[in-house]
């Protein structure tokens, strides 16, 4: 039924069609999470990654009334210049297909497809979580929720460093959600390699990666897995830092009335800009190794 809704760049064709593993990227991230050129730069520089490692890329979004797996070079650009397309959660999804309008899809969004195309892995920044103050304002995002019901890996650099990362944990545990550290035995926190919070289990082998995942899934134990790995040290911004700033963009957005989809753009691009473009240039660093990541498991996958 779903089937029509689909469809695939004429690359991840040939890849499904041989058996070759592929790897799942999101394009909010494109759309709303970077500026262009550098969204649609990052977008080719991470898609050329994957493929060096031997896996094909899929970066995912809504157009014209389907979602396509895999984009085209005119399609990225579409998106990263467009400064229209919406962003596609669960709820979003059947309203932006429906309108055939263009659609950049998050974490939630992304696993949904991911799973109707068969794809196992995804690389995504950092995971949404609950934001700091959910106790008033009840916002938590759908990402968590889909990690809960949606069978498909996700490699991170842990959640966003402007959440409230021990509640964010605290549900993963709560909905049965593995959350394995690779590199390092904490959970990261995207700007920033140590959240503070130890994750589950740590596993730095793709190999070990693999079978826990595949376990998972063969005992009929629906739902994500969450795979979290630094940003590389060279990259990273200092934790005090980070928050600092953090509390300035948060108070920020309280005073502008900014509230639900509209807060983690606004506080991405705030952060930038009070770190000179220092946390821009952390944001493409960690993508880039966590697609390095993505990819070792999904081919580890392959083989399991």
């Amino acid at each position: 039924m779903t089937a029509h809704f689909l469809a695939f760049s004429p690359q991840v064709a040939a890849a499904r069609e041989a058996g070759r593993p592929i790897v799942a990227l999101e394009s909010t991230i494109i759309a709303h999470g970077m500026q262009y050129p550098q969204n649609v730069e990052t977008a080719r520089e991470v898609e050329a990654l994957i493929r060096e490692l031997g896996a094909e890329p899929a970066t995912i979004a809504v157009i014209g009334g389907r979602i396509r797996i895999g984009l085209s070079d005119a399609e990225l650009e579409l998106l990263g210049r467009s400064g229209e397309a919406a962003k596609v959660s669960r709820r979003d999804l059947p309203a932006v297909l429906a309108s055939g309008g263009l659609g950049a899809t998050t974490v939630a969004g992304t696993m949904i497809c991911a799973a109707l195309a068969g794809i196992e892995v995804f690389v995504t920044g950092g995971i949404g979580g609950v934001h700091r103050g959910a106790e008033t304002s009840f916002d938590i995002s759908a990402d968590l929720q889909e990690l809960a019901k949606t069978s498909v890996a996700v490699v991170c650099a842990g959640a966003k460093s402007i959440l409230d990362i021990g509640l964010t944990l605290e549900y993963l545990e709560t909905h049965g959600v593995p959350v394995i550290s690779c590199e390092q035995d904490n959970f990261a926190a995207f700007y920033t390699r140590d959240s503070g919070f130890k994750a589950d289990y740590r596993m730095d082998d793709p190999a070990a990666l693999a079978r826990f995942i595949r376990t998972k899934w063969q005992l009929g134990l629906a739902g994500g897995v969450v795979v979290s790995t630094p940003v590389p040290q060279p990259d990273a911004m200092p934790r005090e830092e980070i928050d600092t700033i953090t509390q300035q963009a948060l108070a920020e957005a309280t005073q502008q009335g900014i509230t639900g989809k509209a807060v983690t753009p606004f506080l991405l691009a705030r952060i930038k800009a009070l770190t000179g473009g220092r946390s821009l240039a952390t944001n493409i660093a960690l993508v880039k190794h966590n697609a390095s990541v993505g990819a070792r498991i999904a081919l580890a996958l392959g083989k399991c």
